[in-house]
């Protein structure tokens, strides 16, 4: 699931395009609801190489699959998750019958199909998922990812050999290097608006592999591979 993109010199003189890794945001969230086995399952029928999902913490300190602070957009009741038990959480409904799903859950769907992506929402629930994702014997490819730095510390020395991807917002650091090296980070997570040949190619120097996120538009998906992009988050991962 290794291996850089863009573009290659073929022996005979004529370019060819390597391959671009598939990632599934939020499972495959043009498709099915967003952080939801079916969403995963979704992704593993597009033979995606990844899932990006978002972790959250329950009152009673179970790891979950939300994005939101709030449970308001995405099911049939309105509250904040960290006010809430497992048993509350899973009695919602998640759109399509879905309900919300574990970390255990996500990592047991995914097996050794497909790779993770696991985005620490919260501060404070790195360990755990190093822990779950242990304990669970999840062997597949897995990397925690974040716009939050502290946490990936957390990570970076509660698992010393664990793939590292830092996120960086629309407005870009004024060092956007700074925290990928202080971390010994194997990934960079780019809004795909901010990606420039320039800053991919000190990237690539750096031997980092750069994702952007979220890409859904055809004319986004081939700028950015013709680029060089190294993985392309969407929605529609059928569609990169």
């Amino acid at each position: 699931m290794q291996g850089m993109g863009g573009t290659r010199q073929t022996f005979s003189g004529e370019v060819a395009i390597a391959s671009v890794l598939r990632i599934g945001h939020r499972g495959a969230a043009g498709h099915a609801p967003e952080n939801t086995l079916a969403a995963i399952w979704k992704a593993r029928s597009f033979h995606a190489d990844f899932i990006e999902v978002d972790l959250r913490e329950t009152s009673d300190g179970h790891l979950v699959l939300l994005h939101d602070e709030t449970i308001d957009r995405t099911t049939n009741k309105s509250g904040n998750l960290a006010e809430m038990s497992l048993e509350q959480v899973q009695r919602l409904d998640a759109g399509n019958w879905q309900r919300i799903p574990t970390l255990e859950e996500a990592l047991d769907i995914s097996g050794n199909a497909i790779g993770v992506i696991l985005e620490l929402k919260v501060e404070g629930i790195g360990n755990e998922a190093c822990a779950i994702v242990k304990r669970t014997g999840f062997s597949g490819t897995l990397i925690y990812a974040s716009f939050l730095i502290e946490e990936l510390h957390r990570v970076r020395l509660a698992e010393p050999t664990a793939q590292i991807m830092v996120l960086q917002h629309r407005r870009l650091p004024q060092d956007p290097v700074a925290d990928v090296v202080a971390l010994n980070a194997s990934h960079v997570g780019l809004h795909y608006s901010t990606v420039t040949p320039m800053l991919l190619q000190t990237f690539h120097n750096l031997g980092r592999q750069v994702f952007a996120y979220t890409v859904n538009e055809q004319t986004d998906i081939r700028r950015l591979r013709d680029m060089g992009i190294d993985g392309i988050v969407s929605d529609f991962p059928d569609r990169i």
